[in-house]
């Protein structure tokens, strides 16, 4: 086989790479379902791929540079988004707040293309039958929805009730009852906010 026409197909394969993140970015967090956009992608191409080559549609060799091309893209991709430096935000997205203290959150709603029973529907999921009781209902990169209490909300914990559980709190985050910036998952940081 031409080596000339192995690159022009590892070519194809980075073309049609970034083409479709592209769309999938464009489609929003809730098409991929519980995926990220890239794990999709790479699902959705490899499969494709594999069947070029089991149908004979491409030749083994092209499939294998192909299938090598969009592992080493998704390699890359993963590598950078890690390292962070705003490529993580631009190739996965940032979650998006929908509800904040109890209300809607209309413009993360907007840019979620969601509505408000969409939104009951994942508090009815989380057991919340009083949305003031919603600190934070967040929609996630993979499209899933986090929904985090206010503190006077949640449940009481062993620890609140038991000695052996509070002694075992105390080991771990000490005496201090707030929860340290660096810890909190519903701070600006934690969220990826700008």
């Amino acid at each position: 086989m031409d080596p000339n026409e192995l690159m022009l197909t590892a070519a194809r394969a980075f073309a049609v790479y970034v083409f479709m993140l592209v769309v999938i970015r464009a489609l929003g967090k809730r098409t991929v379902g519980n995926f990220s956009a890239f794990d999709l992608l790479v699902a959705l191409m490899l499969g494709e791929m594999v069947d070029e080559i089991i149908y004979g549609d491409v030749l083994f060799l092209q499939g294998v540079v192909a299938i090598v091309a969009i592992a080493g893209l998704s390699y890359a991709d993963s590598w950078l988004a890690y390292f962070g430096h705003g490529f993580d935000r631009a190739l996965e997205g940032t979650p998006t707040i929908v509800i904040r203290n109890g209300e809607f959150e209309r413009s993360g709603m907007r840019e979620e293309r969601m509505n408000e029973a969409e939104i009951f529907a994942h508090l009815r999921e989380e057991g919340i039958h009083d949305m003031r009781e919603v600190h934070l209902a967040v929609v996630e990169t993979d499209g899933s929805v986090s929904v985090l209490k206010h503190d006077w909300a949640e449940p009481a914990q062993k620890a609140d009730v038991l000695k052996d559980e509070e002694r075992e709190r105390k080991k771990i985050v000490g005496d201090e009852d707030h929860i340290p910036p660096s810890k909190r998952t519903d701070s600006r940081n934690a969220l990826n906010a700008a």
